[in-house]
Order: C-alpha cells, then structure tokens, then sequence
C-alpha cells in the first residue's frame, strides 16, 4: 500500500494539521507512561526542521458529558511534550474558536502547537466520534496540509483523522507508515514460514484474525483464554476456565478448516483460584470441576518454542495466560523468549495487553515493531479497510 509519508509535502512555512495519538494514562495531572508521545517525536521534529508548522490534534479517553472532561485535558500532555522536544509547546484549551485561530496564526516557522482534547466535541452530539461533516471542514480550515501518524485509531473514522483528511492534502507520520509495512504487510505478502501467535481472553475477539490467517499463516499458534473454548469443543472437560460456550461450534468449524496449522497447548497450569499465591497445578488432559487454566505450561513453551525455529515472519497478539500475576506469566515469558532469540526473523506485536505484556517483561527492544494501536492492529491483520489509512493520498 502506497501512501503518501510526511517526506512527499512541501512544508516550509505551512500551516501542518497532525493526527497524532496522545491516549495516555493520566492519574491526578500526571502521565504514567508516555510512550505514545515518544513515538509521535520523530513525525514532528521532521515537519518542525523543514520549517513546518506543527498542529496536534488527539482525543484523550471517552468524553460524553461535562462532568467526563475533568482529568482529559490535553495540558499535561503539552507540558510533557514540551520537555521530550526541548523546546516551548503552546497549549490552547480549546477545539475552536477565536482563541485557537489567533494561536494557530501567530506561529512561527517550526513552533509546535496543541490543540484540546478532540473528544470535547462530543458532549453535544459526538461530532468528533461521528465524524461530523462541518468539524472535520472546519479543523481543515486551520491547516495547509494533513498529516496522520495515529494508527491507533486509524479504524475508526473520526472527524480529527478522516474529516480532515477529505479537506486537505493528505499524508502519514513516520509511526503510521511503520504500521501499514509491517502490519500491511503481514496480511498482504509475508515472507515465509509465518507463523501466527494469538493470545487472549476470548475467541470472539479474534475470529475474523483467525479466519483471515488459516489462508494466510503457515502455522497459527493458540494461547491464553481463547484455548479452553477450542478445548471444549474438541469435547474437553475445561473446569472453571473461561469458556464461551455460545462459540463452541464456531470453534469447531474453525479447527476443522485449519487441519493441522492450528496448534493448541498440551499442557495448562491450573488453580483453584484467580490469584498469585493459590496453589498450581500443571495439567496435560481433562481439567476437573474445582480448578482453572491460567496460563500454558512448560511442554506447551517447549512446543511452541520448537515450532517457532525457522520462522522469517512472526506475528503476536495477545498473551499466554493472566501474565499481570507472576506465577502466571511464565508462558507469556516464555513465548516472548522464544520469539526475541529467533534470527534474521521480522517478529511484530500486534498492540493490546501483547505489547503491554512485552514491554512490562522488558523484551521490547527484541521485536521488529510493536504496533501502538489494539482494536486497529486485530482490525487490519482481519484484512478490513481502516478508514484512516483508506483517507490518506496514494503516492
């Protein structure tokens, strides 16, 4: 997919609209991880040192009334970015109006602007989630050109990415061209053997992953919460476990048409409660009324660390078991050793607890991409059209 990148504009002395995705956890005025504006740096220090003019929009959380906007201000998020960049960031608290268009007009060459919370402009009838025609008109209205480096919500069409978009000369950010080659690029010509690690809680969240990789993956690897359903419909007995038994014959009918790419644990360590200190036990067959898998055991490590050997394309999403507990995290540990030692091998997360999961067990720096969006991420690896990306200008 070739799109557009923020290199093919002319943006010496333009007025440069960015969509970026400043979604960070905020606890009293206080950003508990800034990843997500780290990973919007190197997008803006190229459009500031072409001598750009950088304005950020970005939502922050779910806001519906007014009593919602307390703790979503973008202001802290200003502040932070101004200490990452070195350098003085405005901050308008507003999503327009007079006082943003005269902020916006008295930049200068390489000055970097954010605007508030984009989800403000939904306390009266969700015009920045509904993508209301007028917003996105008007944001385009304050810009020359658009640039969009939020993959995160890149599925959905909103008035801050798509609005824009469809008034302005379009093209994506660094981090967003990242994820369309390798998460675009595992659905649309991986290199092979590829092999397919999901994870996670249910087998609903992941059936149209599922269903789009049996074409595509040479091996697809079953973990976490999602194996009990498949278990139960091979007529397993799976004890407290998670189970949606509402999907047991979706689960069959998946197995049936994956045959032998679709690889389910061989052994499960089970308790009786949902807690660190409980006692385990390590389980290869039926799991008995009073207990629950938690997470995969060693053999079933042991296996998937042998069916990984040889891998040139690895795609992961969602962990192996309730990784958050350590005595259930080993196999979460487990999978991310055995894709961090594979070599010459292009290893992506596909965003959500995957990434959380990676990054918390300090393996981050041992994958090719971590993707910073989850519904989008399990979006394109279905092979659906994301809006935001769909909205950007072909090369």
């Amino acid at each position: 997919m070739a799109k557009k990148t923020v290199e093919d504009l002319d943006l010496k002395g333009k007025k440069v609209l960015v969509r970026v995705d400043f979604n960070v956890p905020i606890k009293d005025d206080v950003i508990t991880n800034d990843n997500r504006i780290v990973a919007a740096i190197p997008t803006i220090d190229y459009i500031t040192a072409e001598g750009g003019k950088a304005i950020l929009f970005s939502h922050l959380g779910r806001v519906k009334t007014e009593e919602d906007k307390a703790g979503k201000s973008l202001k802290p998020v200003a502040e932070r970015l101004s200490e990452l960049l070195g350098k003085p960031v405005t901050f308008v608290p507003e999503t327009r109006g007079k006082e943003l268009e005269e902020a916006i007009a008295n930049m200068k060459d390489g000055d970097v602007l954010v605007v508030e919370n984009t989800r403000f402009e939904d306390i009266d009838g969700k015009k920045e989630s509904k993508n209301d025609p007028e917003l996105g008109k008007y944001w385009a209205s304050l810009g020359d050109v658009f640039v969009n480096d939020a993959f995160g919500t890149a599925h959905r069409a909103h008035a801050s990415n798509v609005g824009i978009a469809s008034n302005l000369p379009t093209a994506v950010g660094y981090l967003m061209e990242k994820e369309i080659k390798f998460i675009g690029g595992v659905v649309e010509n991986p290199q092979r053997p590829f092999v397919a690690i999901l994870g996670g809680a249910k087998v609903s969240d992941k059936i149209g992953v599922i269903e789009n990789l049996i074409d595509k993956a040479d091996k697809i690897l079953i973990g976490g919460g999602m194996t009990y359903t498949f278990q139960a419909a091979q007529g397993r007995k799976v004890g407290m476990s998670i189970c949606e038994k509402d999907k047991l014959d979706l689960a069959r009918e998946l197995l049936e048409k994956a045959g032998d790419k679709l690889i389910l644990p061989v052994d499960t360590v089970c308790a009786p409660d949902f807690d660190n200190d409980a006692p385990t036990t390590i389980l290869t067959g039926d799991i008995p009324d009073d207990l629950e898998g938690l997470d995969i055991g060693p053999e079933t490590i042991k296996l998937f660390t042998e069916e990984l050997q040889g891998a040139k394309t690895v795609i992961w999403n969602g962990p192996m078991g309730v990784f958050e507990l350590p005595t259930f995290a080993k196999g979460t540990i487990g999978v991310c050793e055995a894709i961090a030692n594979l070599k010459d091998a292009t290893t992506i997360i596909g965003g959500g607890d995957s990434a959380a999961a990676a990054i918390q067990l300090g393996f981050a720096d041992e994958f090719t991409h971590i993707s910073t969006g989850g519904g989008a991420s399990l979006e394109y690896l279905e092979g659906k059209v994301l809006p935001g990306v769909e909205s950007i200008s072909d090369k």
